[in-house]
């Protein structure tokens, strides 16, 4: 669905309010090249493993797998969220 007028122009300000605060930023967001470091895809697929051994723990109520899955999807989001700030490249 194709934006309104009134829609492109308040876009076209917020565009135009980013590139005055941070060039950087706004150079960096315009050119599609931001890319996550490896710690943060070994974060999300801890996530996504441990989430499937908590719902497994779960379905055959086996309290071992569903603990050991609840600790691997913190510590994937830990490696995905909290150990590096998150940099555009």
């Amino acid at each position: 669905m194709p934006l309104s007028d009134r829609e492109r122009k308040q876009l076209e300000g917020l565009e135009a309010d980013l590139a005055a605060d941070d060039p950087q930023l706004a150079q960096r967001l315009s050119s599609g090249s931001v890319r996550l470091r490896a710690k943060s895809y070994i974060g999300l697929v801890l996530c996504l493993i441990g989430l499937i051994a908590l719902i497994t723990g779960v379905g055959t109520q086996l309290i071992v797998v569903g603990v050991g899955g609840f600790l691997l999807m913190g510590a994937g989001t830990y490696l995905a969220l909290g150990t590096h700030p998150m940099r555009l490249r």
